[in-house]
């Protein structure tokens, strides 16, 4: 889930309206209890899933989850050229290479890691039909002040997952969640930012596989 993840027609984007959708599709797809995951964004949908429906989720994996309110968050200059009103449509036609760019040194722990090929999957993302307008959509309905005082109604064992050089959702917010969730477990990773999946897949599934045994 994120503003890469395609099209979302009709429907505002929030979390609440995410986590709907999932438990719609998971209830089509006949599956009575799950774990489940998310990173960002998709953190948010997860534990707001595991709220929803705690009966139905055997076990919560957050990884730099949003949810509460950002305070003086630094957004990639992407996502604040879409939150414009005139802007934010000339990004639908044109979303420059460079600005993604941008977006993985905001996400990045170590911009080192940032190949070529990786900025040319994620441009190739961003060129699938609907997903240039579904991010101007995304980027002017959301605002820093979204989200709850607390997360309330999740009781299923939960990993919080951070990454210590998160420029976007600072660390501090692992043990807020940490607080809020009974008996949660955290682990941070000194060395990655607001993506630790990805700049290391290897060190981080560990983590995932150890919590889900």
């Amino acid at each position: 889930t994120g503003p890469f993840a395609g099209p979302y027609a009709g429907r505002p984007y929030t979390g609440a309206e995410y986590a709907r959708f999932v438990l719609d599709v998971l209830d089509k797809l006949a599956i009575p209890r799950f774990a489940i995951a998310g990173n960002s964004l998709g953190g948010e949908v997860a534990w707001r899933v595991a709220a929803a429906e705690a009966q139905r989720v055997s076990q919560l994996i957050l990884v730099d989850s949003a949810g509460y309110p950002l305070d003086g968050v630094s957004l990639p200059l992407g996502w604040q050229l879409a939150r414009l009103p005139v802007l934010g449509h000339i990004t639908e036609h044109l979303l420059p290479r460079p600005f993604i760019v941008q977006g993985l040194v905001a996400v990045y722990g170590d911009p080192r890691k940032i190949t070529e090929p990786l900025v040319d999957r994620y441009f190739e993302l961003t060129l699938r039909e609907g997903n240039r307008a579904a991010l101007v959509q995304r980027a002017q309905q959301w605002s820093p002040s979204e989200g709850v005082a607390t997360v309330t109604g999740v009781t299923a064992p939960t990993l919080i997952l951070w990454g210590g050089r998160d420029q976007l959702i600072v660390p501090s917010t692992a043990q807020r969640f940490a607080k809020d969730i009974p008996g949660a477990q955290v682990q941070v990773f000194d060395d990655l930012g607001h993506v630790p999946q990805e700049e290391d897949p290897v060190r981080t599934v560990a983590a995932v596989k150890a919590f889900l045994r």
